[in-house]
């Protein structure tokens, strides 16, 4: 579950076994909504949100970017998303955007007693992009830099047609003693916003802080 506490820009989640996630979002950040209780309240809160996305669209264009939004929720369940939101800014005379989601996964049970090291060696293996291990204020974690590709929805491009569009993202995991990982990701299709966003993101995951169900600090061994 994600409280958002406006005044501090603080988000929380909590995971099984009672780990508290808080961290700090810088401000500006729309934040796609995870709290609604039908399919109805959810399509209300995202033709909301394209509002101030798109606030000079007309409202053909808000709807298919609420619909566009809605799309990816199955994939946001299926990935263990519990926050995404985005920023769109001016870098340079350039207009970038980026997007952060905050994800809870289980932890492969192979991982033994150097988690953060076993998903370092997975993710080599796999090329996902240049893996470092890193030491967080909460506990060691893998970092991630690359690129995928993706596709623009037709209804959002001048053609009308799904156009492919890379993305350089930012992963870093945080293996818990429950079990479990903790995914932070920032991926931009705007190269000139890199640097920007990066920097940004890197203030996000050293805000990074773990509470156990009784309120105490916790730091991940390793």
């Amino acid at each position: 579950m994600i409280t958002d506490t406006a005044d501090t820009a603080q988000r929380n989640l909590t995971g099984s076994d009672g780990i508290e996630v808080r961290w700090i979002m810088p401000e500006g950040f729309l934040e796609l909504p995870f709290e609604a209780d039908d399919l109805d309240e959810l399509a209300g809160q995202l033709v909301d949100l394209a509002r101030q996305a798109l606030p000079g669209a007309d409202e053909e264009v808000q709807l298919q970017y609420a619909a566009m939004c809605a799309a990816h929720y199955d994939e946001f369940i299926e990935a263990g998303v519990q926050y995404a939101g985005f920023v769109t800014t001016e870098v340079d005379g350039v207009r970038c955007t980026a997007a952060v989601n905050v994800s809870l996964m289980d932890l492969d049970e192979r991982a033994g007693r150097n988690p953060a090291g076993f998903i370092a060696t997975t993710m080599r293996h796999l090329e996902l992009g240049q893996i470092d291990e890193v030491q967080l204020p909460c506990g060691p974690a893998v970092t991630c830099v690359g690129n995928r590709s993706a596709s623009v929805d037709g209804s959002l491009t001048q053609s009308g047609q799904d156009e492919p569009i890379w993305t350089s993202f930012i992963q870093v995991q945080i293996p818990l003693n429950n079990g479990t990982v903790l995914m932070l990701e920032m991926g931009t299709p705007t190269v000139e916003g890199w640097d920007v966003f990066s920097a940004m993101f890197a203030g996000i995951v050293k805000s990074v802080r773990l509470f156990d169900d009784s309120g105490a600090p916790l730091v991940m061994p390793g």
